[in-house]
Order: structure tokens, then sequence, then C-alpha cells
């Protein structure tokens, strides 16, 4: 998990939405490709992805797999950014 796979991952505003529906509650491939007026390959596609780059998560229960959030990866990313802005105020001073 690269922070260039993570950025992939976020400049895709499906990919994107799938956080926020994830930021609510886990939820399964299936209800996932509900809220989409795409097919099922692609969502599961956009997920991957989104599991390659660390964003998030999945658990299989019975015949589903159950995707979640992960807010490590996203801590990750605001740090890295915090970081950069730590450095343009010393730069300033």
């Amino acid at each position: 998990m690269s922070l260039q796979d993570t950025f992939k991952a976020l400049s895709d505003s499906t990919r994107r939405e799938i956080l926020n529906l994830l930021k609510r509650q886990d939820l399964s491939a299936g209800e996932i490709a509900e809220q989409f007026n795409i097919s099922k390959p692609s969502i599961s596609h956009h997920l991957n992805i989104l599991k390659q780059a660390g964003l998030v998560i999945d658990e299989r229960k019975g015949q589903n797999i159950y995707y979640s959030l992960n807010t490590s990866v996203l801590e990750d990313v605001l740090s890295w950014f915090l970081q950069l802005r730590r450095r343009e105020e010393y730069e300033k001073n």
C-alpha cells in the first residue's frame, strides 16, 4: 500500500462515493452496487482498487463479502498532508 495507490484510488469519484457509503456502515458488494447505475463487475473493480490501496477491508460472512472503511490509511494520508503544511509554514518563517 503506497501513497501513490491511495491517491490513485481517491482520484475516482465512484470510489470516493463508495468510501462515503462505508463511513456510515459496513456493506456487502451487492448493497454497494445497488447504489450505483454501473455494472457489478465495475463495482468489483473499484472495490479491488480500494482494497489494494488499503482504504477498505473485506470480510466474508456466509456467502457475502462485507466491506468496511480502513481509517488507518486515511489517517496516514492526513498525517502526510499535515507534515507538508508544517514544512510550508516553517519555510515561511
